[in-house]
């Protein structure tokens, strides 16, 4: 098996595909539709109607941009993609145009009227339920029917065309490495990023100031995409504001679907734990042999202990660990696996021009996830592709409820993705038979913990601090590199002397336009997959059953309720976070002994 590349043909054969055409004018005539019997949408019927119309529609856009977006992963200066991707960002906009004077009567409307519309034989209309409160809940800060659409089509060259500028620029730009015997080295942005995954360990420095320097030569235009983000939502909602005050940090939690208390109270217990994920830093650098980690190697595999080479997988090798591991949970697993890789619904192979980092997507008309990464054989990727295709198994095993009912929030997302991370880590450890190779295995945990534990709370509170600055102004790039160097102080302790300056032009994360704050939603989702990973012992054989149960209801509830109906805790209370740093602290003692031993 060789490194392999999407096959997509079960949705178009290609950009050029006359299909394309004809679902767009589909998605046109819905939009005309919607126009059409606007002036009816206070009756049930038309209500009905216009859902199914909306929902059709948006499952043909969904999937058209997924086949557009992955195009353009694998290739940023693919102006086709990108002509597709900026074309059907437009009609999103004029489809929620279009229905957004059916949201308002949604918003608003008697709740018997909504009984009557949510009693229908189709899944689309009838499983609406709890979206629509969703919906409701923020009713008070809904704007009017024209405001709306008038926010909805400047989204698409105002907000979004921001977003659209870093991924291109980013996906573009090259880098050069400047190596310690004086040669260089120039290579995309992402192929450069990787390599501070991986083992070339001479490689890292030189790839991480390559990077540094990329971001310093463009750090003006990087600077202005975050104060132009931050600026347009500060806007909006002081914009919504006018009835009910909306704070910067009310629409994340809206889309997480957790309360203000249950993040306040996972953060509080995460910065009273912080020195565990410092000890895990200090015991990292320790086996790299160094006083501490730097920013150049603190996401790097383990080096080799002793004169072994470092392990180096095949795909192929990559997808039998994980086929093993998921085996163990359940052979459903196992099998789906296979799926994924049989139906060429990965896409890893090296290649200029790739996007960075690694996601999963879905065409929403046949429910084939999708994985894309950028394979280089680490242990760091083999655990990216697990966590990758534990998302894509979350969205199969929805696969034939409504679409509206799949549509989980990213704090629960993270659930089934860091899951899938914890059964192969604990299927390499089992199979380890040396100190060293258990030393390896465990290895993960610490990087794991080092990433979520630390790093992810440095974006959190940068990403807070920004936003509470940018209020009173726009901020220059020095002032957000001075920004990010304290809060990485704060947190990364004596565990790393050197800040990540351009942390804030480097990572994608901060640069979405369409999600703010896409950092707490890991550490959300790594404390709470332990805890369920926990039943997995106690559970025994019913354990599999339940998993799928839990999965399946993340897209139709609120966390807390998720938690309280699968798990029998409190997310707003401090021991449900607690007990799963116990758990991780646990893994990290383990490793210190071990690498104590002689």
């Amino acid at each position: 098996m060789t490194t392999p590349s999407w096959n997509l043909t079960i949705a178009y054969s290609s950009l050029n595909d006359p299909k394309i055409s004809q679902d767009i004018a589909l998605i046109e005539q819905c939009i005309e539709v919607l126009h059409l019997h606007v002036d009816k949408r206070q009756t049930v019927l038309a209500m009905q109607n216009a859902i199914q119309t909306s929902e059709a529609a948006g499952t043909l856009l969904a999937t058209i941009n997924t086949f557009a977006t992955c195009h353009a992963s694998v290739n940023a200066t693919d102006e086709a993609a990108k002509a597709m991707v900026g074309k059907i960002a437009k009609l999103n906009s004029l489809l929620a145009q279009a229905f957004t004077p059916y949201e308002n009567v949604l918003a608003h409307a008697e709740e018997s009227f909504i009984a009557e519309v949510l009693d229908h034989d189709s899944g689309d209309v009838a499983g609406q339920g709890f979206q629509l409160a969703c919906l409701r809940k923020e009713a008070e800060t809904q704007l009017s029917i024209e405001e709306e659409q008038l926010l909805s089509a400047m989204q698409v060259d105002g907000r979004d065309a921001w977003g659209r500028l870093y991924d291109n620029l980013t996906g573009s730009l090259q880098v050069t490495l400047e190596h310690d015997d004086g040669s260089t080295e120039t290579m995309g942005f992402s192929q450069a990023a990787s390599l501070l995954y991986g083992a070339d360990f001479d490689k890292q420095k030189p790839a991480w100031k390559a990077i540094q320097k990329a971001m310093e030569t463009h750090q003006e235009s990087f600077a202005a995409i975050l104060n132009a983000l931050s600026g347009w939502r500060h806007t909006e909602y002081q914009k919504r504001s006018s009835v009910k005050n909306v704070h910067f940090m009310d629409p994340t939690l809206h889309q997480s679907r957790i309360s203000s208390e249950t993040l306040d109270a996972m953060m509080s217990v995460a910065k009273e734990n912080r020195s565990t994920g410092q000890k895990a830093g200090n015991l990292m650098a320790k086996v790299h042999g160094q006083k501490t980690m730097a920013p150049w190697n603190h996401m790097a595999a383990m080096p080799v202990l002793g004169s072994a080479e470092a392990k180096v997988y095949s795909f192929e090798e990559a997808i039998d660990v994980i086929r093993t591991a998921f085996a163990e949970v359940s052979p459903e697993m196992a099998d789906f696996v296979d799926l994924m890789v049989e139906n060429g619904w990965i896409d890893a192979a090296p290649s200029d021009n790739r996007r960075l980092g690694a996601y999963c997507t879905k065409f929403a008309a046949t429910r084939s996830p999708l994985v894309f990464m950028t394979w280089g054989g680490s242990r760091s990727d083999l655990m990216t592709l697990a966590h990758e295709l534990g998302h894509a198994f979350h969205n199969w095993i929805m696969r034939d409820m409504p679409l509206c009912q799949t549509r989980y929030p990213m704090t629960l997302a993270e659930t089934a993705s860091i899951f899938a991370e914890n059964i192969v880590r604990d299927s390499l450890l089992k199979q380890a038979q040396s100190r060293e190779e258990k030393l390896e295995m465990l290895w993960e945990e610490l990087s794991t913990c080092y990433a979520l534990m630390v790093n992810i709370p440095v974006r959190f509170e940068f990403e807070k601090a920004f936003y509470e600055r940018r209020i009173e102004g726009e901020q220059t790039a020095e002032q957000l590199c001075e920004l990010m160097s304290a809060h990485w102080k704060e947190w990364y302790g004596d565990s790393m002397e050197e800040a990540d300056r351009y942390f804030w032009a480097s990572k994608l994360h901060f640069s979405i336009s369409e999600v703010s704050f896409y950092n707490y939603p890991y550490l959300f989702g790594y404390l709470f997959s332990k805890g369920v990973y926990a039943q997995r012992d106690s559970k025994g054989d019913s354990f599999y059953k339940d998993y799928v149960a839990l999965l399946r209801d993340t897209g139709c509830m609120m966390a807390e309720e998720v938690v309280e109906k699968h798990l029998g805790m409190d997310l707003t209370q401090a021991d449900f976070w607690q007990q799963s740093i116990d758990m991780v602290k646990e893994k990290i003692d383990q490793f210190e002994s071990l690498l104590d031993q002689k």
